[in-house]
């Protein structure tokens, strides 16, 4: 079972914690931006830096789906509590 961040610890160098929703902003960002130069990249014959960018784009849509499995556990872990976004 993925569990969250217990409530009110730090991240220390040994045991880090990261903030999930700036990850998330941060996942979607870097599929939207790889989907977008893999193609460019394929079109304009660069099939070697557009499969590398495809491959990144492939490693943020698993990020994406680790990030929401933690938020999931967040959420049921603290029904009704909001986050914001560095938190």
């Amino acid at each position: 079972m993925t569990r969250s961040q217990p409530r009110g610890a730090r991240g220390t160098v040994g045991h880090a914690y990261s903030a999930l929703n700036m990850r998330l902003a941060l996942a979607i960002f870097g599929l939207v931006t790889m989907t977008i130069f893999a193609v460019l990249a394929f079109r304009a014959g660069v099939a070697g830096l557009g499969v590398l960018c495809a491959v990144l784009a492939v490693v943020a849509l698993v990020d994406l789906f680790v990030i929401q499995r933690r938020r999931a556990a967040r959420h049921r872990e603290e029904p009704g509590k909001r986050h914001s976004l560095f938190e």
